[in-house]
């Protein structure tokens, strides 16, 4: 009982022993631990030091150190800026020397000016007292003058108007001379350039297109198979022929010739329909007012038909697209349309092409031209109908149809008129031309004939100075003959362009005329 008690007194006592050890093991690491420390700490505080006097003395070498860096920038610094300043004061002073020859050079102008001056003032002093002297001349010269000219009026019996006249007709002369001689330069100048090409060119055209029909005859009468036929043409008190002529609109001409009636119309379409009307009526030999009625409107629709069919073509045949239907017909119609018996249709369709080889010779748009040359006349498709001239009735059809402008001023100028002209206007009036006038294009009647050629001798003969005027080659040229003594070689020219002028104004003609003046002087002597 007494040995666990015993043995847990001696356990408490260990216990306490052991703590109590444990307590002063801790009191003795403590005590040695601040020991330590303090060690350290004097260490520490002596090695601080040991820093700080290093640190005091890099301190110092580097405050030297920066001290003569500075004051080394500080002389560097100042030598160049005395350098610097050494520089300026050599540009000052180069800059005061050229100003010091400046202002010398300006005491020399401004002394040079004031010369001058000087000369200037003794200069209009003279000019002065000269132009007193030359007014005083000029007085005196009036004087003469007009003295002069009394004694001249006197002497040549004349008046000033007529002395004026006589100088001005004089001047004239003179300039006249003078603008020959000046047009005459710019002619041969053009002729030597545009003569040769323009030449070629029509010539090739021709030569490419050559054209198998010549002048192209309309038939205005119908034959009559006997005098019995014509009287039932003519009906009972003229009843069948009043009936025919209000039914076509055109003249019936029954005369004493025999087996041969006569259909005469200003409109070549309504002619057509009452020459072919009246052939159907002979052949049918029923000829009354009904039936004529009925078969001139059968024969107007046959005729309709047909300018439609030709119209359309004709624009297949020379490839124009895109016609309106209305020129299309103008175009039909111009099949029995003539101009001095030449078909129309025929006319534009060799206009067409010649206008086409020339414009592509000329590197314009060949299409364009041919389409300008196949309607150029088509205002003669209803001429009879419209009042004024085929170019303009034509170009205000083609305007209001839609046409170009180009095609437009082709018909409205190429017989010279109009104002809106341009290259393919000039190729489709040289192309017209050319179909005109070549051998067997054209017919003119007898009366007309000798007409025309009277006329060209009567303008060549109305100019001054033309002796003898005479018209050769069936009108296409006259040859004037001048008085050698009164018109020298330079008016010569001008009174052949005169001519040439005055037949345009006055005349209308087929082609072109050539005019020819001549001067000839003859010297004859005679030895015995």
């Amino acid at each position: 009982m007494y040995t666990p008690i015993l043995l847990a007194m001696t356990m408490v006592y260990v216990s306490g022993i052991a703590a109590v050890a444990f307590a002063i093991g801790i009191g003795v690491a403590l005590v040695y631990r601040r020991l330590l420390n303090v060690g350290r700490l004097a260490k520490a505080r002596v090695d601080a030091e040991a820093i700080v006097a290093a640190a005091k003395r890099e301190a110092a070498n580097n405050t030297r150190q920066a001290e003569i860096d500075a004051k080394a920038e500080h002389i560097k610094y100042r030598e160049k800026f005395e350098a610097d300043t050494e520089e300026t004061r050599k540009e000052l002073r180069a800059e005061e020397r050229r100003l010091t020859k400046r202002d010398d050079l300006i005491d020399k102008k401004m002394e040079t000016i004031a010369s001058k001056e000087r000369a200037v003032e003794v200069a209009e002093r003279s000019i002065a007292e000269k132009e007193r002297a030359l007014a005083g001349k000029d007085r005196e010269l009036s004087e003469s003058i007009t003295q002069q000219k009394s004694e001249l009026l006197k002497i040549a019996r004349m008046s000033v108007d007529e002395a004026r006249e006589t100088l001005l007709l004089r001047i004239q002369q003179d300039v006249e001379t003078d603008a020959v001689k000046l047009i005459d330069r710019i002619v041969n100048q053009a002729k030597e350039t545009a003569e040769e090409q323009s030449r070629e060119i029509i010539i090739t055209a021709i030569q490419r297109y050559a054209s198998e029909h010549t002048c192209d005859s309309t038939v205005s009468t119908v034959d009559i198979p006997s005098d019995d036929m014509k009287g039932r043409v003519i009906g009972r008190e003229g009843r069948n022929i009043r009936a025919f002529e209000k039914a076509t609109g055109v003249d019936v001409i029954v005369d004493d010739t025999p087996g041969v009636v006569v259909v005469s119309g200003f409109d070549p379409v309504r002619r057509e329909v009452a020459r072919l009307s009246l052939e159907k009526l002979i052949q049918d030999g029923r000829i009354h007012p009904a039936r004529i009625e009925e078969v001139v409107a059968e024969t107007d629709k046959e005729v309709t038909r047909k300018v439609a069919e030709i119209g359309k073509k004709t624009s297949v045949d020379v490839n124009i697209r895109g016609l309106h239907g209305k020129i299309t017909q103008l175009l039909g119609r111009l099949h029995y349309r003539t101009s001095f018996g030449q078909n129309v249709l025929q006319h534009s369709i060799e206009v067409a092409y010649l206008s086409q080889m020339m414009a592509e010779d000329l590197g314009l748009d060949g299409e364009l031209a041919r389409r300008a040359g196949l309607l150029h006349d088509i205002g003669k498709a209803v001429d009879h109908e419209v009042e004024g001239g085929h170019p303009q009735i034509g170009a205000d059809m083609l305007k209001r149809y839609g046409e170009k402008q180009a095609v437009i001023n082709a018909a409205a100028g190429h017989h010279g008129e109009g104002e809106n002209h341009d290259l393919y206007t000039a190729i489709v009036s040289a192309a017209d031309a050319i179909s005109a006038s070549r051998p067997g294009a054209r017919r003119e009647t007898l009366e007309r004939y000798i007409k025309r050629l009277e006329k060209l001798e009567e303008i060549a003969t109305a100019f001054e100075g033309v002796k003898q005027a005479y018209a050769i080659q069936a009108g296409r040229e006259i040859r004037v003959i001048v008085d050698a003594e009164n018109v020298d070689d330079r008016l010569a020219a001008k009174a052949a362009r005169d001519i040439a002028k005055k037949i345009e104004e006055e005349m209308t003609y087929p082609g072109e005329i050539r005019v020819t003046l001549i001067r000839e002087t003859r010297c004859i002597e005679y030895a015995r």
